[in-house]
């Protein structure tokens, strides 16, 4: 039998991991984006692999968002599998017409006969002082659109594991990759795995309230749910890891069980897919089972701020989470 070896090691290694493995087993694998050779991508994340792979499968692109996606799909569109790093999430919106109206429809506009296996990833989210044109969450936009799927990992275990997913995968993937969980550790087995794309985990087990929360909010939840836990609230998180796909069943259940609901993202709560969770829940038998009504926490529908303590204030923080819980709670 052969042994399993767990590490810990960062959120970012994890992705590192996941990439470098598949790459070895697949010469159709290759990497794209601004800086991502000897300089190693805006983060490091792709530190080292040109030296192990060479400058044909981690090939810098010019700055340009729009080209860096075109050659991605058409790439994939030739047999390739491409992993398209975007600096920050923000510049997702210069490549939107490729992947919006090239990459999410050719498969569909050719009956199956054009298929376009490409991952995208990108740093989101705000907490590092990147200010608005860098710090923003935008995954309710990518939902939106049919054939693209968009995944959210919140820990480096499901990073690796759901990254494997997204490279086998036959569709566009949209990997968001929060910049404060870049440093963060936790056990990752060290040999390749997957977890399936719309697989949701129940990161913590409870039966007062449901909170469904994605990324960074995942953590501040779990912080949230211990102090609660203090004042005998008990709550259960469950993380979807993909919105595309969604996981319904995994949190009908939940809310079946608690009979309340809060959804917890950082992306802008108006328009948000928090919205989508709520309305999923009211038109599924588990609105039977409400004991209150449902509260989704988001950001401010304003710009990122630079100033740290104004940026800290537009996005849900742990004493926001524990007073929604709470009120959730009390209503009779």
């Amino acid at each position: 039998m052969t042994e399993i070896k767990i590490r810990e090691i960062t959120y970012l290694e994890a992705v590192r991991e996941a990439m470098s493995q598949e790459m070895r087993q697949n010469e159709d694998v290759f990497i794209l984006g601004e800086d991502i050779g000897v300089y190693g991508g805006a983060f490091g994340v792709t530190r080292g692999m040109i030296e192990e792979f060479g400058p044909e499968r981690v090939r810098n692109t010019p700055i340009s968002e729009a080209a860096i996606a075109g050659g991605a799909v058409g790439a994939a569109l030739t047999g390739m599998r491409p992993i398209l790093e975007l600096q920050f999430s923000d510049f997702i919106t210069i490549a939107m017409d490729q992947l919006v109206n090239q990459a999410a429809k050719t498969r569909y506009m050719f009956g199956g006969k054009g298929k376009v296996p490409m991952v995208v990833r990108t740093p989101a989210g705000s907490g590092t002082g990147a200010a608005a044109q860098h710090s923003q969450s935008l995954e309710a936009w990518m939902a939106h659109i049919p054939g693209l799927k968009v995944v959210q990992p919140s820990n480096a275990y499901d990073a690796k594991g759901l990254l494997k997913a997204a490279m086998d995968d036959d569709n566009p993937v949209i990997f968001y990759e929060h910049k404060l969980l870049y440093r963060t550790q936790c056990n990752v087995p060290e040999e390749q795995y997957s977890i399936p794309l719309g697989k949701a985990d129940i990161k913590r087990e409870g039966k007062d309230v449901t909170i469904v929360a994605t990324a960074i909010m995942v953590h501040k939840t779990l912080e949230a749910a211990t102090e609660l836990e203090k004042e005998g609230i008990d709550v259960e998180i469950i993380d979807p890891r993909t919105i595309v796909p969604l996981d319904e069943e995994a949190i009908i259940e939940s809310v079946k069980k608690t009979g309340r609901l809060i959804v917890v993202h950082e992306a802008v709560k108006r328009g948000g897919f928090g919205g989508e969770i709520a309305s999923m829940i009211a038109e599924s038998e588990a609105f039977d089972y409400l004991d209150s009504p449902i509260k989704r926490l988001g950001g401010l529908a304003v710009p990122i701020p630079y100033n740290p303590t104004l940026e800290k204030a537009v996005v849900p923080q742990v004493p926001d989470i524990i007073e929604a819980v709470k009120e959730t709670v009390r209503f009779k």
